[in-house]
């Protein structure tokens, strides 16, 4: 494997750990620039909407550019509004810093996975592309809980220096390794992505994705305070827990992914939410005691990201059956649904913690997790009729 898949690896990992990380430094910045929990959580939101914005429409508008050309720009905007994040002498400036990092998100996912594929030989695009979000795993697991550690110790500041940091160190990788001739894919006709816009059976898996990615979001983004203010626990020890949640983060994308494969993404998606449904509910209980909390999030982190493998391999099977000339378009628009319900599900939960306290967040979640359950088994009735049609 090229060492240019390592560039790629560590501008994962540091993207990972600048979307995620404010979720454990969410209390400490709410303090320290006089802001609400809910505002402090809509800087989760407005990032997921500048990923969301990024990944269909600037990387269309991009996809006549050197690939090279494009992911060295989208690094320097990452670390640019990083940099900013880390100067920002107010709220409002750390909004603008956010979604500019979530453009970069953005467009770098959207085009990653093409690059990375075309550093080796065909037959090993699959395990490059593996090696390049291998970074994002890793950043949820240590990324997250050491960026959390140093805001703590350093203050929030010193947290999105130290990204900043990683992403120079990415992009100057990158530079050096990437070359310069990468093969480009020819970009979808404006009618092939505006079937895949528009076909009601790719909307329902957006909408089953946003949902269902929403859901947990509800109450993960209010994770640090309900461990502070419900469980007791320090704030030192939350990136411990962090830690453990990124540890079975890791293992359920993994498991999620093994499911999908010998089920099929409908029945891996059904066991997926129904136990991510229980276990929300389940944390409304456990809170309370600090060992009941950390064992339920335990278990939630293997439930809340085993979905993403079965949502992907799904959306690129039926782009194959009714758009199989923007296949990539399609599953470029569902990792822009993840972030649309990351946005919608911070958001949400931010109005339920202001209307009515932290601990309305996870029952919340969990309904919204079954809206999404019940969308998965209509998607999954229409696929058996039409495959009784076709049988006939």
């Amino acid at each position: 494997m090229p060492l240019a898949l390592l560039a790629l690896a560590l501008s994962a990992f540091a993207i990972g750990t600048t979307e995620f990380v404010i979720v454990g430094l969410l209390p400490t910045m709410a303090i320290d620039l006089n802001v609400s929990i809910p505002s402090a959580g809509l800087l989760v939101s407005l990032y997921a909407m500048g990923v969301a914005v990024g990944a269909p429409i600037l990387t269309a508008l991009t996809s006549r550019w050197n690939r090279k050309h494009v992911l060295l720009s989208v690094m320097a905007l990452f670390v640019i509004g990083n940099l900013v994040a880390w100067q920002a002498p107010n709220y409002e400036s750390l909004i603008i810093a956010r979604v500019l990092t979530g453009l970069a998100h953005g467009v770098f996912f959207s085009i990653g996975s093409t690059i990375a594929a075309g550093l080796v030989p065909k037959e090993k695009g699959a395990s490059a592309i593996a090696i390049m979000f291998t970074g994002l795993t890793v950043a949820l697991v240590t990324g997250v809980p050491l960026g959390t550690y140093i805001g703590q110790i350093y203050g929030w500041e010193a947290t999105f220096l130290t990204v900043s940091a990683l992403g120079l160190l990415a992009m100057i990788g990158s530079a050096i390794l990437v070359p310069n001739n990468l093969k480009q894919s020819k970009p979808a006709k404006v009618s092939a992505q505006f079937k895949v816009l528009t076909h009601p059976r790719l909307l329902l898996v957006y909408a089953i994705t946003a949902i269902g990615y929403g859901g947990t979001f509800i109450a993960f983004t209010y994770l640090a305070p309900i461990l502070s203010q419900v469980s007791n626990i320090q704030d030192n020890v939350i990136s411990l827990i962090l830690l453990v949640y990124g540890l079975s983060v890791a293992v359920g994308n993994i498991l999620g992914g093994k499911m999908a494969d010998k089920l099929g993404p409908i029945k891996a998606l059904t066991i997926i939410f129904g136990g991510l449904a229980a276990i929300l509910l389940m944390f409304n209980f456990t809170a309370p005691n600090p060992i009941a909390a950390v064992a339920t999030i335990l278990i939630w982190g293997a439930f809340a990201f085993g979905n993403v493998p079965g949502l992907q391999i799904y959306v690129v099977k039926l782009a194959e059956r009714y758009t199989p000339d923007a296949v990539d378009v399609a599953s470029g628009l569902n990792i822009a649904a993840f972030n649309v319900g990351i946005a919608l599900g911070a958001w949400s939960g931010g109005l339920i913690v202001e209307a009515s306290g932290l601990m309305n967040t996870p029952w919340v979640g969990a309904i919204v997790v079954l809206v999404a359950l019940g969308l998965t088994r209509f998607s999954g009735s229409l696929d058996n009729k039409i495959m009784r049609t076709s049988t006939i």
